[in-house]
């Protein structure tokens, strides 16, 4: 009678765990098949569905002035009065937190000359210092007023969003569950078709996580403050949870 094989070999595997990625769950290690069963290892993707209750972005200050230490001191000052803001929109502390804050040097054009080639090494013109947060909005029906409130505020720099779940536990698991009847529904598939039957389970994998969708990009700040426009629109869609499973199955006459 004809055998089933897929992603293995006939002969017994070694009592050592199958390896698989580093953010893979295994179950245990692969025990040995009988004589004259085969082994089919079968894949399958699960799916489920959450509205996003959080979003991640970005927001913070560039100055530039003649010295280093002017550009900063401009700089936190104008960055103190957009985490002001950001606490007055109901932003806890506990989702502020400082990303970036440099300071570099601007340098101007070398000198060109008349035959086109330049001469003399750049010079420092002035010095640019940046400093930006990385926030975590709770309220996404008030994503869009809080990002107008930090620009109003001296923001000029703001990027995201990135929408998250707080707890995707009970999503993923149920994109597990979903991904399991697929593995095993395929698995009775190929035994069938092979004249085979699914004996027992060897070893289960797995890899997965979320997509979040595409993220809203803001115009620079010059731009949102030229008029009074109405709140920036946010639309915060759905996640999309994915739980891909690899299980090997021992399969016999």
């Amino acid at each position: 009678m004809n055998r089933l094989i897929l992603a293995a070999s006939l002969a017994a595997l070694p009592l050592c765990a199958v390896p698989v990625a580093a953010n893979a769950q295994q179950l245990s290690a692969a025990p040995v098949v009988a004589p004259g069963n085969s082994v089919l290892t079968v894949s399958a993707d699960g799916r489920s569905s959450r509205t996003p209750d959080l979003a991640t972005f970005n927001a913070g200050v560039t100055t530039q002035a003649q010295t280093a230490s002017a550009a900063l001191a401009e700089n936190a000052a104008k960055m103190n009065a957009v985490i002001a803001a950001l606490k007055k929109t109901g932003i806890a502390d506990r989702d502020i937190q400082t990303s970036n804050l440099s300071v570099n040097p601007v340098y101007g054009q070398p000198r060109r000359l008349a035959d086109g080639t330049t001469e003399g090494d750049p010079v420092i013109v002035a010095y640019q210092a940046t400093n930006q947060v990385q926030v975590r909005q709770r309220k996404l029906d008030q994503y869009g007023k809080v990002i107008d409130t930090l620009v109003n505020a001296g923001a000029n720099q703001v990027n995201g969003p990135s929408f998250e779940l707080e707890d995707s536990d009970a999503a993923m698991d149920e994109a597990r569950i979903e991904a399991m009847k697929k593995v095993r529904a395929r698995a009775d598939l190929y035994a069938r078709a092979a004249g085979l039957r699914v004996v027992r389970v060897l070893t289960i994998s797995e890899s997965g996580g979320w997509s979040p969708p595409q993220p809203i990009l803001f115009a620079r700040a010059e731009k949102m403050m030229a008029a009074a426009p109405p709140p920036s629109p946010v639309a915060a869609g759905e996640l999309e949870m994915r739980a891909n499973v690899t299980v090997t199955y021992e399969l016999a006459p």
